[in-house]
């Protein structure tokens, strides 16, 4: 575990932040083992940069911490049964064209399921450390993993806050690699959020003015992975951050998130709080959306705050083939260009995209400034 000598206070000259930060990794402990030995310093690797403390601070320039006036928009779909499908595909146009994030109720999925898999997820999570770490791994690779912080190494600063990873599809996981302790959950939310995602983007199709299954045709919903984040109480949040602001390499993300919130999207340069809703799922717009839309879609910068209160518990689904082999390629949608409106990004393969992601990290810049063309 990281000692004493990786206090914030320790002499620079003398800090070795690599042999730290494979300390913390080869204890395959994460973020929880720290919480649970006590430490009431963060040990110095997860230190925000004064700067980006400084940019939070309410005042003169982009960033202050105050939020904006916004409400995240709640859509209720258990009226596209009764006649209000029309109505439903405008919210959703407005929504991801304007804000890129949005809340769902009525989704279908039973409140006793989404109370389930964050138990399930939390069980995981606060299983022995010496189970636990049979899941440990780095491996790219490996359907089933627990990781704390995926760019650990590459990061500016580390979160607090640990993952369990499960990719579920396309091709179906045996539910034996899943841990025991939230193997029936995870099976069952897997299958019902899959089915609320083909929802989803029938009616995102349909906001583009396209057939509602195109976006499935084009495999938007054939992958998904499950990460199930824990974010222990933290002894200094003021300094650190739960995830740093990021945007998502997917198609879709429908995020469960539990009752203490933390959860901010970057809107009209403030940070704006994205309350919990009981029993509603919160929906974000991924980078690859973005892409294939041509920005009519935004997939905007969110981040989760640390906190004394805690473990906080969420469950992210994210669209996307990730690494599975696959010859397809996307780019900007054909029937949605037109001459005072062409394609803004090149073609590329989700391998491609996925790698320059992970490359690069959660750094505070957008992976598809990579992929755009040049005017």
């Amino acid at each position: 575990m990281v000692g004493a000598d990786d206090a914030h206070d320790a002499d620079p000259a003398t800090y070795d932040r690599h042999r730290e930060l494979k300390r913390f990794d080869d204890s395959k402990a994460g973020v929880k083992g720290l919480a649970d030995s006590g430490v009431a310093r963060l040990p110095r690797f997860f230190l925000r940069p004064p700067e980006d403390i400084a940019a939070d601070r309410p005042g003169p320039g982009p960033g202050p911490a105050a939020p904006a006036a916004l409400e995240i928009p709640v859509i209720d779909l258990g009226s596209l049964a009764a006649g209000g499908r029309p109505a439903a595909v405008a919210r959703v146009l407005e929504a991801a064209r304007e804000v890129g994030f949005f809340q769902v109720v009525n989704h279908g999925i039973p409140e006793g399921v989404l109370a389930g898999v964050l138990a399930a997820g939390r069980a995981f999570h606060e299983l022995p450390a010496e189970v636990k770490a049979g899941y440990y791994s780095r491996e790219a690779g490996r359907r089933v993993k627990f990781t704390s912080n995926f760019d650990l190494y590459e990061s500016k600063h580390a979160n607090w806050r640990d993952t369990m990873f499960c990719v579920m599809g396309p091709e179906p996981l045996d539910p034996l690699e899943l841990p025991p302790v939230c193997r029936d959950m995870m099976m069952e939310y897997s299958k019902q959020v899959k089915a609320l995602g083909n929802t989803l983007f029938e009616l995102l199709s349909e906001a583009l003015g396209l057939k509602p299954d195109h976006l499935v045709k084009m495999d938007c919903a054939k992958g998904h992975a499950l990460l199930c984040h824990y974010y222990p109480a933290c002894p200094e949040p003021d300094l650190t951050m739960g995830t740093t602001k990021h945007s998502d390499p997917d198609f879709l993300t429908i995020l469960l998130q539990d009752h203490i919130g933390g959860l901010q999207i970057y809107y009209r340069d403030q940070w704006v709080d994205v309350p919990p809703v009981a029993g509603a799922l919160v929906v974000n717009i991924g980078d690859l959306l973005q892409l294939i839309s041509n920005d009519i879609f935004k997939s905007v910068w969110h981040r989760v705050l640390a906190s004394h209160v805690g473990p906080r518990l969420s469950v992210a689904c994210f669209f996307t083939l990730h690494l599975y082999p696959t010859t397809r390629t996307y780019g900007p949608i054909k029937e949605i260009l037109s001459e005072d409106g062409p394609a803004l990004y090149r073609e590329i393969s989700l391998r491609e995209f996925v790698t320059y992601y992970d490359s690069k990290g959660l750094d505070g810049t957008s992976a598809l400034t990579h992929f755009r063309l040049a005017k």
